[in-house]
């Protein structure tokens, strides 16, 4: 089943297309990256499919919802890590979690429990008390995560999910998208970290200038491109390089 489809995305600022017409479909149950340079309009893409940007023309699905005939009901079946966390600075740590889940529609027994999962399983029990505004980036990374994965929603969308992070804060929030995915559920990751995509990313999606540029398993990458080195191919083809044989 297809979780995840944009379709003919696009998205305009003024003068300036970001985005243009952005077309491809994730299967549930994958880890599909989202990958380009910065300003390639991997973020603008992400906010478009989980509605804080209305696309220009096009839509996308989630699934099977249309973003913008249902945002609502589309926004029920997504967890969503943005690029600037989005935690509330005032609230502590279990208070981010605990007000999210009630505007979820958590049942309190449910929500509590699935609180102190999270917090140990991410280490973030000592800190349950603090105000997030005290907390490290790796901390606040990944209260934003357990936030995103809280009501174990279908669908996760993760902008740069170990930007800044410390090496042990990562290796948690790595194994944790893994094991998410392997439950059946769907992950969009955007990300610049090449290992990464290497180790999680079962297809991926290469946009440069808002143009999808690739979409395809890693295998055929580099099968097109010639090369076993995926960060090479990555820089190749956001160059133009391959895009001939790419898609």
């Amino acid at each position: 089943m297809v979780a995840v489809e944009a379709i003919s995305l696009t998205k305009a600022f003024g003068d300036l297309l970001a985005v243009r017409e952005l077309s491809f479909k994730v299967e549930e149950g994958t880890i599909f990256g989202l990958l380009g340079p910065n300003g390639a309009g991997k973020t603008t893409t992400l906010r478009m499919i989980y509605g804080v940007l209305k696309p220009t023309s096009g839509t996308a699905k989630v699934m099977g919802v249309d973003v913008r005939e249902n945002p609502i009901e589309a926004k029920r079946k997504m967890g969503v890590l943005p690029e600037d966390t989005g935690v509330y600075p005032r609230l502590t740590t279990e208070e981010n979690l605990v007000y999210f889940g009630k505007l979820r529609g958590m049942d309190e027994r449910k929500l509590r429990k699935r609180v102190e999962e999270l917090l140990e399983v991410l280490n973030l029990t000592e800190k349950r008390f603090i105000i997030a505004d005290k907390l490290s980036r790796g901390q606040k990374q990944k209260l934003a995560f357990a936030r995103a994965i809280l009501d174990e929603p279908p669908v996760l969308l993760l902008d740069e999910p170990t930007l800044g992070v410390d090496v042990m804060s990562a290796r948690e929030i790595r194994k944790m998208i893994e094991e998410y995915a392997s439950s059946g559920k769907t992950v969009i990751l955007s990300t610049h970290n090449m290992w990464e995509v290497e180790r999680l990313c079962d297809r991926i999606a290469i946009i440069s200038e808002g143009t999808l540029r690739y979409e395809g398993s890693k295998e055929d990458l580099k099968r097109v491109a010639g090369r076993r080195e995926f960060e090479d191919i990555f820089v190749r083809l956001v160059r133009g390089e391959v895009i001939e044989k790419a898609v």
